[in-house]
């Protein structure tokens, strides 16, 4: 599934916002410089479908960004109702084999594009030990939970640029890898542990970057997201 050719096509802005007005006017502000959107757990309750449905009526291609994770019979009829949306993406937290196979089968024959959580973008090796995992690097876990992905069908991985290289060597040419914690050089990482810029994940071997703040928080979003695409064009 090699990635697309434009560059506008491989960048998601999300839309990480308390309220469908705002998303709406962001959106709008937009414009014709993105393609694509994801849409988290802030806006997904408040109102976040309805404004997922006016995007892709519009011709955008949308990530519903659920991050699934429960037993898998739930995992499985979750993402079995997700994909009657007629949406493109949906993420599942990468953490085992039941729940990753759990949401192919409830895919289907779908056109919904899975997407395994490796470890999120604002943790490090210090989270890990918290959570009892001693032996991984952030690197070792993210390339084990990719490898679990790619063999149980999934379409791609979430993960760090960081560790997109690993990632691409071990998964392969045709698996997608969406890199959120993007930054661009001289930006703030904020709550981001493993952020890199736009051009280092691409060139690392990313097929689609997701921004949010770059973008949403700058004085002229459409500007800002102007400038990733042209990052992205020149990787």
């Amino acid at each position: 599934m090699p990635a697309p050719t434009a560059a506008k096509d491989r960048l998601f802005v999300a839309l990480d916002v308390a309220s469908v007005d705002a998303a709406r006017r962001l959106v709008a502000k937009l414009g014709d410089t993105i393609s694509c959107y994801k849409i988290g757990l802030e806006l997904l309750f408040g109102g976040g479908l309805d404004v997922a449905n006016e995007l892709k009526a519009g011709g955008k291609t949308v990530f519903l960004d659920m991050k699934l994770l429960d037993i898998a019979t739930t995992v499985e009829k979750a993402t079995a109702n997700i994909a009657r949306l007629g949406l493109d993406y949906l993420t599942v937290h990468g953490h085992d084999r039941k729940t990753l196979d759990a949401a192919v089968r409830g895919r289907g024959t779908s056109r919904l594009k899975l997407l395994a959580v490796t470890v999120l973008t604002s943790l490090d090796r210090n989270d890990l030990r918290e959570q009892g995992i001693e032996t991984l690097s952030p690197a070792d876990l993210v390339v084990h939970r990719a490898r679990l992905a790619l063999a149980a069908g999934f379409d791609g991985v979430i993960a760090s640029g960081q560790e997109a290289a690993l990632v691409r060597a071990a998964v392969g040419p045709d698996f997608l890898i969406v890199t959120p914690g993007i930054r661009p050089a001289g930006a703030e990482t904020g709550d981001q542990a493993r952020a890199v810029t736009p051009l280092i994940a691409i060139r690392a071997g990313a097929t689609h970057l997701v921004v949010g703040r770059p973008i949403t928080a700058a004085a002229d979003p459409k500007a800002a997201a102007a400038a990733i695409v042209q990052e992205i064009g020149a990787a």
